[in-house]
């Protein structure tokens, strides 16, 4: 088994840690699915991103969490090494920041205890910076389709953080940015098969 996985000693309350990760798998899309016969969540696509999968678990004060990649011949990708760097950098660091927001202080309620029913602001998930970043990479997908490879290699970095930043504030510029990837990345492959086309012809 190639999975992720961590055991994080958070010591918070139950309510706390399901909004959280409930947050995190909404903004991140993640819908319930099945993984060869074992509930999972997946978010992702066959075609430009590859399928995420993450289960988790809290226990004890101690929240457990596996998270793969669907590799080659269907099989679990693990998040480490080279392989697949495109898919694993931005789950990697979208988990990351999953942990970062589970760890922070939880602001005590007015009698020094803390309650999902009462209303104590606590910090999420932000995804605007994938939006940005979206963005960025569809722009430049689309301004250099002239080179396919480098256009493909920005439309399907764009495309996998335009999925995570439709769920922010930012949502609109996600969109935009998936618009840009998919353009240059289809622009791009034209002008490749036009190009090989000229060659042989």
């Amino acid at each position: 088994m190639a999975r992720f996985v961590k055991d994080l000693q958070l010591n918070k309350p139950d309510d706390f840690v399901e909004f959280i990760m409930n947050d995190y798998l909404k903004k991140n899309q993640f819908s319930l699915s099945d993984w060869k016969g074992e509930a999972a969540y997946r978010a992702g696509d066959a075609m430009m991103e590859g399928f995420k999968y993450l289960k988790w678990s809290y226990q004890g004060g101690v929240l457990h969490v596996e998270a793969w990649l669907k590799g080659s011949f269907g099989k679990e990708m693990g998040l480490e090494g080279f392989v697949g760097i495109l898919m694993k950098k931005p789950y990697r660091e979208s988990l990351e920041q999953l942990f970062t927001t589970l760890m922070q202080e939880i602001p005590a309620s007015g009698d020094g205890t803390y309650s999902a029913a009462s209303s104590i602001p606590v910090q999420t998930v932000d995804n605007t910076g994938a939006a940005n970043i979206s963005l960025v990479l569809g722009a430049l997908s689309c301004i250099f389709c002239w080179i396919p490879i480098v256009a493909i290699l920005f439309g399907c970095l764009g495309f996998s953080r335009a999925r995570m930043g439709s769920g922010s504030s930012n949502a609109g510029r996600a969109k935009v940015g998936k618009i840009f990837c998919i353009l240059g990345v289809v622009i791009a492959i034209v002008l490749w098969i036009m190009n090989i086309l000229v060659i042989f012809l």
